[in-house]
């Protein structure tokens, strides 16, 4: 038996968790975020539920199939905090990666599709 908290929803559900900072390309990751909710690839989680260690949200995201991190620019806030809540395995999209630049990459339909399309390709492994 193991002594790994587990999700009482079924399978264990692949997370993701978004930057959604201030910036345009935070709106971005958050947007990108909910339309990988939406297309059935993942589910968006509480990244201040993290950083808080709030033990529910903590629990279900160690028991996480897949974590996805979303970060709109090179600070990487959304990994930061991963990590610095002991989590090391994960799957990281940087938005900078994309050539989406901070205060230069309005959040368009277009360029959310883009962040989402990479993530879920992350996603899927």
């Amino acid at each position: 038996m193991s002594d790994k908290p587990s999700c009482a929803c079924g399978s264990a559900p692949k997370l993701i968790f978004a930057c959604s900072g201030a910036a345009d390309v935070g709106a971005i990751a958050d947007q990108a975020a909910r339309k990988l909710t939406k297309d059935g690839a993942g589910r968006m989680f509480c990244l201040a539920g993290v950083g808080g260690r709030v033990s529910g949200i903590m629990a279900t995201t160690e028991s996480a199939a897949r974590i996805l991190a979303i970060d709109g620019c090179p600070l990487n806030c959304a990994r930061s905090c991963l990590e610095q809540a002991g989590f090391e395995t994960f799957e990281h999209l940087q938005l900078a990666d994309l050539g989406m630049e901070k205060g230069k990459t309005p959040p368009t339909p277009d360029a959310v599709a883009e962040a989402a399309a990479a993530g879920a390709a992350k996603l899927a492994g």
